[in-house]
C-alpha cells in the first residue's frame, strides 16, 4: 500500500515539472517572435502611411512626385516642413526618448523615466498630465527633438516625434585627428558652444577611436545625428536633461555656421 501512494505523489510532481518546462519554452518562443516582428510591423505601418499620404504644402506635394529626392535641397533652401510624411519618405529615421522625468521614492530617490508627470488641482481631483522628449536621426548627419505633452504617456510620445521630424536640422561633419589621418567623418569639424537656461555645453572635436565623452542623455542625441567621436565639457544645472539637451543641439546647429558650402 505505501508504494501504491508513492508512485502517484511522484506522477505529479514529474508532471508538473514537465508543464513549467513547456510554458517556459512557450514564452521564450513568443518573446522572440514577437521581438523579430515589432521592427517589421513598424516599418511597414510608416510605408503604408506615406504611400497614402496626401500632400497639402506645395513643399509636400514636389517630394510626392519626386522632384525632390534629398532632404538636404530642402535643409539648404531653409524651407519650412510643415508634414512628418516629407521627412519619413526622404530619410529612414530612428527615434529615442530623453529621461527627463522621476519615478516617485523615498526622498526624493525615484528612478529617472522618460515621462515627465505634472497634475492640476480642479475641485473635481488631480487631472494629470505626462510630457516627453524625443529625438529622431538617420545616424547620417541629420538630427531632431521634439516636445510632447498629453494627457496619456502614449499620445505625448507621438506628438513629441511629430514634431521632432518637422524640427529636423542638418549636422555638419568632421575629421577630428590632429594630422587629418582619419578618412571618416566621425566627429565635428570645430569647437561649438550651445547653451539653455543655466546648461553650457561645449563640445571639441576627437580622433578616431575615442567614443562620446559625454553623458547619458547626449549621446542618445550624437548618436543619431552620426557622431561617434568627440569630447565635451558641461557647466550648470545638469540634471535638468532638457535644458543640456537642448544646449547640445544648439551647439550642433552652428556646425553649418562657417563651413563653405
Amino acid at each position: 500500500m505505501e508504494k501504491k501512494k508513492e508512485n502517484p505523489a511522484k506522477e505529479k510532481i514529474e508532471e508538473k515539472e514537465e508543464v513549467e518546462k513547456d510554458r517556459k519554452s512557450g514564452k521564450g518562443e513568443k518573446e522572440e517572435k514577437g521581438s523579430k516582428e515589432k521592427p517589421e510591423q513598424d516599418s511597414e505601418k510608416e510605408s503604408r502611411i506615406v504611400e497614402n499620404w496626401e500632400p497639402k504644402t506645395k513643399l509636400g506635394k514636389l517630394v510626392k512626385e519626386g522632384k525632390i529626392k534629398d532632404i538636404d535641397e530642402i535643409l539648404d533652401s531653409n524651407q519650412k516642413i510643415l508634414e512628418e510624411q516629407i521627412v519619413d519618405s526622404l530619410l529612414d529615421l530612428k527615434s529615442e526618448l530623453i529621461f527627463i522625468g522621476q519615478a516617485k521614492g523615498k526622498f526624493g530617490g525615484g528612478k529617472r523615466r522618460a515621462w515627465r508627470q505634472t497634475q492640476k488641482k480642479t475641485k473635481e481631483g488631480n487631472i494629470p498630465k505626462f510630457s516627453t522628449l524625443a529625438v529622431v536621426g538617420d545616424e547620417n548627419g541629420h538630427v531632431g527633438i521634439g516636445f510632447g505633452k498629453a494627457k496619456e504617456t502614449l499620445p505625448a510620445r507621438d506628438k513629441a516625434i511629430r514634431k521632432a521630424k518637422l524640427n529636423i536640422f542638418k549636422v555638419t561633419r568632421g575629421d577630428g585627428s590632429f594630422d587629418s589621418v582619419g578618412t571618416e567623418n566621425t566627429s565635428i569639424p570645430f569647437r561649438v558652444e550651445g547653451k539653455c537656461g543655466s546648461v553650457r555645453v561645449i563640445l571639441y572635436p576627437a580622433p578616431p577611436g575615442t567614443g562620446l565623452v559625454v553623458g547619458r542623455e547626449l549621446k542618445k542625441v550624437l548618436r543619431l545625428a552620426g557622431i561617434k567621436d568627440v569630447y565635451s565639457k558641461t557647466f550648470g544645472r545638469k540634471r535638468t536633461s532638457f535644458n543640456l539637451v537642448k544646449a547640445c543641439i544648439e551647439a550642433l546647429k552652428k556646425t553649418t555656421k562657417g563651413v563653405p558650402k
